[in-house]
């Protein structure tokens, strides 16, 4: 349980209770309205509504209005939120600040629902057959998508711009990174999401976020001063194979024993609850074994995937994904500090040539990859390659892990920060360029 500061144990409970309620829905009002406004936007406009859910918390976060600020962004909340939460609450700033920071976490869990509510429908529609044809090609695509960035990433802050090892190092393991969330989303909007270029994006963007975990685990050991050593990483590899393999059999023999249960339940909800506890269990089994629980959720859908009740258990977590992925979006927006893009400021400019730089090896690292498989019909690799290339979420969570352990500069964590930012921002509009629209039907498997 978390301390209560002392300035809270002065302030009565009922007050208390008021700014919290006040807080927890006015940050929900916020997200939404602007959200929906801005995804209104884009769907006028031919773009990916996620670009208007990130544009909407670049809006209302560090960077425009200050109204729903994570707690650990350099910035403060809007002297206008202070005050009309203090005053209807009548409890003082300062209290208002500390309500926000406690309760802020929860705001956080409702998003990771949404991020598993997206993945776990990104699995259930996935073809497992197909999925499994271009399990090769997808290796290969999310291997050379982590290879090149990595070391093209590395060695150039490291010769070019004389970074220090362990800070290049950790640089080029950001730039490994592919999110799976807005590449599912994406995708699934364009309607491209069971085409065999959606097939590959999606299992190199799993396997990405596989070898992210094993890379992420040497960096930080490494940032930490401590030792390396071959053994966790090889139980890091080991437990990934395992889990990788248990969701593609229980994927084959699962889904008539959850058919079974749920043709048993009559209570309101039943396919929706008993859908959710197989994403649980999943999530749980996937952390509890050292990986991301996002892998887990998305090998709940894929489990799932061979179920009669499919278009049930769409219908019922679709609504989910509309609010709660919205969140998710959103708060990734709102963390983003667009001031290093300033260049009159001196502070940015040495950090805006290294971002140069990094966007540009980012990108061309990913968008190369889309070039490494072999396929026997014609593919479009250059939607393959830009369907790679947002960081998003998985940049920005490498970029905290380097700030907290002080081995980035302030110039390079800005770098980092802008070559996350350019990603996730470039991919959506440069997919729907190219793909121009079309929501062509999946090819049948050959």
């Amino acid at each position: 349980m978390l301390p209560i500061p002392p300035l809270l144990l002065e302030i009565g409970s009922h007050q208390l209770e008021v700014a919290e309620t006040l807080i927890g829905v006015g940050r929900f009002l916020v997200i939404f309205v602007a959200a929906r406004a801005i995804a209104e936007l884009m769907v006028r406009l031919q773009l990916p509504t996620i670009l208007g859910e990130l544009v909407a918390g670049v809006l209302i976060g560090a960077s425009g209005l200050h109204l729903v600020i994570p707690p650990d962004a350099q910035a403060q909340l809007s002297d206008a939120v202070l005050s009309l939460v203090g005053s209807l609450a009548d409890v003082p700033a300062d209290t208002v600040v500390d309500v926000y920071r406690e309760t802020f976490p929860s705001l956080q869990a409702v998003s990771q629902i949404g991020l598993f509510a997206l993945l776990f429908l990104t699995g259930l529609e996935s073809e497992l057959d197909e999925l499994v044809a271009v399990g090769l090609q997808a290796t290969t695509v999310a291997v050379t998508g982590v290879v090149l960035p990595f070391a093209l990433g590395t060695a150039g802050l490291y010769y070019l711009f004389h970074v220090p090892l362990i800070p290049a190092i950790f640089a080029g393991a950001a730039m490994t990174a592919t999110s799976i969330g807005i590449t599912a989303s994406v995708f699934g909007e364009l309607q491209w999401l069971k085409r065999k270029e959606g097939q590959i994006v999606i299992g190199a963007a799993v396997l990405d976020d596989i070898l992210g975990i094993v890379i992420l685990a040497v960096v930080v050991s490494l940032a930490g001063g401590g030792a390396f050593t071959i053994g966790p990483i090889l139980k890091l590899c080991a437990a990934a194979v395992v889990f990788v393999a248990a969701a593609l059999f229980l994927s084959r023999t699962a889904a008539p024993a959850f058919d079974w249960v749920v043709d048993r339940l009559k209570a309101p909800g039943d396919v929706a609850v008993a859908s959710f506890v197989v994403l649980t269990l999943s999530c749980f089994a996937a952390q509890a074994i050292g990986l991301e629980a996002a892998l887990g959720a998305f090998a709940a859908g894929l489990i799932l995937s061979a179920s009669k009740h499919t278009h049930d258990i769409d219908t019922a977590v679709k609504p989910l994904v509309a609010l709660f992925a919205t969140v998710f979006f959103v708060l990734i927006g709102t963390g983003m500090d667009l001031s290093v893009l300033n260049p009159f400021d001196p502070a940015n400019r040495e950090g805006l040539i290294v971002a140069v730089f990094l966007l540009a090896v980012a990108v061309a690292g990913k968008v190369a990859a889309g070039w490494t498989y072999t396929s026997k019909e014609p593919t479009n690799r250059l939607v393959v390659g830009l369907g790679m290339m947002p960081r998003g979420e998985v940049g920005l969570i490498f970029l905290g892990l380097g700030t907290q352990a002080g081995i980035l500069t302030p110039a390079l964590e800005a770098a980092i920060l802008l070559m996350v930012i350019g990603t996730t921002f470039l991919a959506p509009i440069l997919l729907r360029l190219v793909i121009g629209g079309r929501e062509e039907p999946a090819p049948q498997p050959s």
